[in-house]
């Protein structure tokens, strides 16, 4: 019976809801539905940009096995990442989103903890797990909401300081602050692609990757559909321009609960920034990589970046 019911409770349920009035994909593994007053612990994924969700899937699918399928797996989409199906739009309201800014940085924020308020009870155990610039989204969470019950954040390649200043951030800042509408046309174009071509396209350009991970072909496909990856721009216009200096104070309140990952090579966040915040925090959990992960590291080493998340916060996490 149990091997009859495995495939079943592993299988992920995919929720789209409007969160600050705009369209938000959350992929669950797990309970889908978490009830006050019993105590669950929530494993939620902050990503990176763009933010898709799908991305994470193999990622998440070995962390929820890993823990025996005790912990829900969430993670949520930024808002305006993920194309919505046919039936809703990218918002509910375009003037309150224009309004509310909810695809710039800020808003992606406010969107998170709109989010938690709305879909998790309030006293649940959370551990965030964030991704690039989910990693700088988790720590300004932390800052903005300190009741929120966090018993441990994973910071996997983060993007929180001086990114405009990081050798990928010289060649994107120009692109994305002041080129991003020249991209548009040929997004526009991709778009109107059939989906198998797009698809095939992915393929081709990713064929580089010997391990690729084969599920993140079709939520590429869904990045360039609609409006999604000029969102996605325009969040990362803004990194340009507002992830400037690290968040010292939020840091060293939370120090015991949080756990940063960099990347050996990780063009986003060179070396230095790791010896840098390793020098200002003696006695925080810094560590460097020495696997050769990239820092997209959900491309090909989901399952193996997985298990090391395991291992960081299974011992807390034992019943």
């Amino acid at each position: 019976m149990d091997n009859m019911e495995t495939p079943l409770r592993d299988e992920p349920q995919t929720d789209w809801v409007y969160c600050c009035g705009a369209i938000t994909e959350v992929l669950k593994f797990g309970s889908c539905q978490l009830q006050s007053g019993h105590n669950k612990v929530l494993l939620l994924i902050i990503p990176g940009n763009p933010g898709v969700v799908g991305f994470y899937r193999t990622f998440m699918q070995t962390l929820h096995s890993m823990f025996g399928y005790r912990h829900p797996v969430w993670a949520v989409s930024h808002a305006g990442h993920c194309a919505p199906p046919d039936s809703m739009d990218m918002v509910e309201d375009a003037s309150s989103a224009e309004e509310r800014d909810v695809f710039g940085l800020n808003g992606q924020i406010e969107h998170k903890l709109a989010f938690l308020r709305r879909h998790v009870p309030r006293g649940t155990s959370l551990v965030l797990v964030g991704h690039s610039i989910g990693c700088y989204i988790i720590l300004d969470m932390m800052k903005r909401d300190p009741e929120l019950k966090v018993i441990k954040a994973i910071m996997l390649f983060p993007t929180i300081e001086r990114m405009a200043q990081t050798p990928q951030g010289k060649v994107m800042t120009p692109v994305l602050c002041h080129m991003r509408y020249v991209a548009y046309l040929p997004l526009f174009l991709l778009s109107l692609l059939p989906e198998g071509l797009k698809a095939s396209l992915i393929k081709l350009v990713l064929g580089g990757i010997r391990s690729l991970d084969h599920t993140v072909v079709q939520p590429t496909v869904g990045l360039l559909s609609g409006d999604c990856a000029a969102n996605a721009m325009y969040m990362g216009g803004q990194e340009m321009k507002k992830v400037l200096e690290r968040d010292n104070v939020t840091i060293e309140k939370h120090l015991e609960k949080l756990l940063f990952y960099y990347g050996a090579t990780d063009h986003w966040c060179p070396v230095e920034y790791y010896h840098d915040i390793k020098r200002d925090f003696p006695h925080g959990d810094f560590r460097l990589c020495e696997n050769g992960f990239r820092h997209a590291f959900v491309l090909d080493t989901g399952r193996q970046v997985a298990k090391m998340v395991f291992e960081w916060i299974s011992v807390g996490l034992r019943t």
